[in-house]
């Protein structure tokens, strides 16, 4: 029985084969330099250039909202985490299901802020609220450690009475390979099972080696493999190793639910989304896998000016509410 489909859904609006090299000029060359420089470990004041991005989710707070959403924070001993729901969604507080969101930027950067305006749109979209965790990153805190943040909020959501299928976990970038070794540690942990699992350009494998060989690597407008194997080299080794087990890729998918992901054509993580559908497709689990002509990584962050963008949030919201409804649960259809 074929579990996994494959689908391209348009092509490339204007605006995103406008975006596209403009990208690869200005993103993915200044990407470049500083991966250079994060390699050469040359320091600022004392701080290295690899740690810097860590310090630009302060800098992001003016990215406010979609209008009409209400921001709540949630803090925990070890990281924090808001809900962020659009009046057109369920308010958390009636803990009838909800999107548990992990941000992406490469185990080094971005947060609550840089991310709060895209899942505002998808709450919108989805007519559930977003639980966004503001999981511990590098150097302050290794991979294995991000992973027991993100088993913690989903155990938290449990805990307040949210039933764990009509959780829906959910990731951009690092933060998609989060959703997915998420969902791995909770079904090794014996833990409920969540609804759904969606995964944005999914960082899912940390060794980049078939990143360095697949042919995306020339054509990504914002990342190389090189970009992706920074955090790993210089932040994740222990003894000098990767641990396979860290990476999603390298686990059986065997008691997953059903996967939607999206990635662009020329990503260079569209390697990692492949691998993704081959474990789902090996454990029968059901996955949608749509590669969008074009498109920038985490292009559904740009919708305020993508139709592309807008168009894909629609189906990350269709894919929700398909998961969650149940007899009795009211159902909001709304643009995304």
């Amino acid at each position: 029985m074929l579990t996994v489909t494959i689908e391209y859904p348009r092509r490339a609006g204007w605006i995103q084969r406008f975006a596209h090299p403009l990208s690869y000029a200005v993103l993915r060359q200044g990407m470049n330099v500083l991966v250079a420089l994060a390699w050469r470990g040359i320091p600022i004041r004392g701080v290295r250039i690899f740690h810097l991005p860590n310090l630009l989710d302060p800098l992001l707070a003016p990215l406010v909202p979609i209008r009409g959403t209400t921001v709540r924070r949630i803090a925990f001993p070890r990281f924090r985490a808001e809900w962020v729901w659009h009046r057109d969604a369920v308010d958390p507080e009636r803990r009838e299901a909800a999107v548990l969101y992990f941000h992406g930027g490469g185990l080094v950067s971005c947060g609550l802020n840089s991310h709060r305006r895209l899942v505002s749109r998808i709450s919108r979209a989805a007519g559930v609220p977003v639980f966004q965790v503001d999981y511990r990153q590098l150097p302050k805190a290794h991979v294995t450690e991000t992973i027991e943040d993100c088993v913690e909020a989903y155990e938290y959501l449990l805990a307040q009475g949210f039933p764990a299928d009509r959780i829906v976990l959910a990731g951009d970038s690092a933060g998609g390979g989060l959703a997915f070794r998420t969902a791995i540690e909770i079904r090794d942990r014996l833990l409920p099972t969540p609804g759904g699992i969606v995964g944005l350009a999914p960082w899912a494998n940390y060794d980049s080696t078939l990143r360095f060989a697949h042919p995306n690597d020339r054509l990504d407008p914002m990342l190389g493999a090189r970009a992706l194997d920074t955090p790993a080299q210089l932040g994740l080794l222990r003894d000098g190793a990767l641990d396979p087990a860290w990476s999603a890729v390298n686990h059986h998918f065997a008691g997953l639910p059903p996967v939607l992901i999206q990635v662009g054509s020329t990503e260079v993580l569209l390697a990692d989304a492949h691998q993704l559908a081959e474990r789902c497709e090996e454990a029968g689990v059901p996955c949608r896998m749509q590669v969008w002509d074009r498109a920038v990584h985490v292009f559904q962050a740009g919708a305020d000016l993508l139709p592309d963008a807008r168009q894909a949030i629609g189906v990350i919201g269709e894919f929700i509410r398909d998961r969650l409804t149940t007899p009795g649960t009211t159902q909001r259809t709304t643009a995304a």
